[in-house]
């Protein structure tokens, strides 16, 4: 599996106006777009960052999976996401190795990513993601 770099962090937020203006208003930042991911139940915007980004998270629907991780953690960090090469091999590889996976195959993400969860039993309570991009 080759790694290329983190492609972002996903932050659970109640509301991506309320948050956003820390990261606007105080550090400078713009958020480049905002994108709703039905099937996900979010509202994801994209705050670029390099060769990465911070993508605040924010629940359409109160039994969303963000929603969930917020009545239950609060707002925070919710995953990190490395960008791999390729999604098939790094999954192929992670079952060869006995990882448990939230995604057994790749599904869409936001942003035009193919994305994958590992199951964050394996990762110390970490929830990471592998995406690929192909821009």
């Amino acid at each position: 599996m080759k790694i290329k770099h983190i492609d972002h962090i996903g932050v659970a937020v109640k509301g991506i106006e309320t948050a956003g203006r820390f990261y606007t208003d105080i550090l400078g930042l713009k958020i480049a777009d905002i994108e709703t991911v039905a099937d996900q139940k979010v509202n994801v915007a994209f705050i670029p960052i390099t060769d990465s980004e911070v993508e605040l998270l924010e629940s359409t629907d109160p039994d969303g999976p963000v929603a969930k991780y917020i009545d239950a953690r609060g707002e925070g960090v919710q995953h990190v996401a490395f960008r791999v090469e390729n999604i098939e091999e790094a999954l192929a590889e992670l079952k060869e190795k006995g990882v448990r996976l939230i995604d057994q195959a790749p599904r869409n993400g936001a942003g035009g990513a193919r994305i994958a969860f590992i199951h964050p039993k394996e990762t110390n309570g970490v929830l990471i993601e592998l995406c690929q991009r192909d821009s």
